[in-house]
């Protein structure tokens, strides 16, 4: 009786603890100092990283420059590939780094209004419009150096990064050697 009893009372205590987690998600958020952006992603946009804003590029056949580089050796570029493919690299820097800046500066804004509470309707819409503004730009930004530098690539050089990044198997090993 004792064990049941036990058992119950620990079942009960998982049961609690899952449940006031599940129901308290943002939980620790709370002391960041812009609510919606972890450090790591301030961070990256102010390094001017892609963060995941141009998968629908790299996923779909268009290699973005900062990879491009980093397997630059396995690729078999070639000298004016490298060159040309560092020159989209820092025009790429040169463009998303403020603009990483400007977004971070945007969401601490709107962070701002809401804590002070001095939100009101209109200063929402506005704040947000720029901020979706700038999350546009730094998106099309990012998009465009996938184009560039799929431009620059031969198809043996596409297939093998697609290979190396894991998007596909390698020719010869029995699959297809294509994505759909």
């Amino acid at each position: 009786m004792n064990r049941l009893l036990l058992l119950a009372a620990s079942l009960l205590l998982t049961f609690s603890a899952a449940s006031a987690q599940s129901s308290q998600p943002y939980a620790g958020l709370e002391g960041r100092p812009i609510k919606t952006l972890s450090q790591q992603q301030i961070d990256d946009l102010r390094a001017g990283r892609g963060m995941g804003l141009a998968l629908a590029a790299e996923l779909n056949g268009y290699p973005g420059p900062s990879h491009v580089l980093e397997l630059g050796d396995r690729l078999d570029l070639t000298a004016d590939q490298r060159v040309e493919v560092r020159r989209l690299f820092d025009a790429m820097k040169q463009e998303t780094v403020p603009l990483g800046h400007k977004l971070v500066e945007q969401e601490r804004a709107l962070e701002d209004l809401f804590s002070s509470r001095a939100i009101t309707s209109e200063a929402l819409k506005t704040s947000i419009a720029a901020i979706s503004e700038t999350q546009g730009q730094l998106r099309e930004s990012h998009l465009k150096y996938h184009l560039s530098t799929a431009a620059l690539l031969d198809q043996s050089q596409m297939q093998r990064y697609a290979e190396l990044r894991g998007y596909q198997r390698p020719t010869g090993s029995g699959g297809h050697g294509h994505h759909h």
